[in-house]
């Protein structure tokens, strides 16, 4: 089984998806030609066709309204917007059209689109380079929003993405693309969206983190039994498994790299307060980024959570 790095694993995908269904199209900012931004989509275009690799002007909007108008019409595309900072200008088409097409045609029509976009910080990149604004788009009833975290979910998620009739979101770690190496299955795979995995099992605390925070988590050391958990679907999520995992542990510790207030991780609190706040035996806390600005690159280290940050809120609930 070959080791691949996570812009391997999201090629292998998105070419075994266009091979198997002609109806699936690329569509984005040098996406074709140069292969994108990352070269996530290297050699596609020489291998499917300028007709189904579209390369075009630098317009996130219409990129996204062009690529609902051909889901709409029986097209599965897969649009590119080369940097999360940059999905802003298209909104408009993601609240306005594509999460209420099914409700306002009462079910005549479906938008089987996938927008994938690079997201999160450590790169060091310019501004709006590295945004984290996942809880922008999960607040967005009818919008699906995926974030995988190593290179074999990278592949069984966007494949299920890609077959999946509504719109979704799926949220690339920029920082995970060429750090990790995992075994990937050639052969084609899909991960159910809306299911969690534990990555780690454990018995005193929870923790759960998604995209390149997943990572610091596993590489967070501490003398406490953790039960990691990597949601891989925001929205929808999977409550069961959070909520049976904090059943049995009595403490959960949630790490993002947005930042604090209105982030995704007070959305979780929120749900396992309503849940389960008998089960807990101290606080949710959270470990987030600071509610500032993302920083310019040389401030970009202090801004992201740490290992020991993670390490001291672990060691707190743990002190309950």
């Amino acid at each position: 089984m070959a080791q691949l790095t996570m812009v391997q694993a999201i090629n292998q995908a998105l070419d075994r998806e266009m091979a198997r269904d002609d109806r699936v199209v690329l569509i984005g900012e040098d996406v074709g030609r140069d292969g994108g931004v990352f070269r996530v989509t290297e050699g596609l275009q020489k291998r499917y066709g300028a007709e189904r690799v579209i390369d075009t002007p630098l317009s996130e909007s219409g990129i996204v309204g062009a690529a609902i108008g051909m889901a709409a019409y029986g097209l599965r595309p897969v649009a590119e917007i080369q940097f999360m900072g940059f999905i802003y200008a298209a909104l408009d088409q993601i609240y306005s059209h594509a999460s209420r097409l099914r409700t306002r045609s009462h079910g005549r029509f479906t938008c089987p689109l996938v927008i994938r976009t690079p997201y999160g910080a450590g790169i060091k990149a310019p501004e709006m380079h590295e945004e984290s604004s996942e809880a922008l788009l999960c607040h967005l009833p009818g919008i699906k929003v995926v974030v995988p975290s190593g290179p074999y979910s990278a592949k069984g998620l966007l494949l299920a993405a890609i077959r999946d009739p509504d719109p979704v979101i799926f949220l690339e770690p920029t920082r995970l693309y060429r750090m990790l190496r995992e075994e990937v299955p050639e052969e084609e795979y899909t991960i159910p969206l809306g299911t969690a995995r534990i990555v780690r099992p454990g018995t005193d605390v929870t923790v759960i983190a998604w995209g390149s925070m997943l990572e610091r988590v596993l590489k967070t050391t501490t003398s406490h039994s953790v039960e990691v958990i990597d949601p891989q679907t925001l929205t929808p999520f999977d409550w069961e498994t959070v909520l049976t995992s904090v059943g049995k542990t009595g403490r959960l510790v949630i790490v993002h790299e947005a930042a604090k207030s209105g982030g995704f991780g007070a959305e979780i609190a929120a749900t396992v307060a309503e849940e389960a706040i008998l089960r807990l035996r101290a606080p949710v806390l959270r470990v987030t980024a600071p509610d500032v600005v993302l920083p310019l690159p040389k401030l970009i280290d202090s801004y992201l959570p740490t290992t020991e940050q993670i390490r001291a809120a672990i060691n707190n609930v743990m002190r309950y």
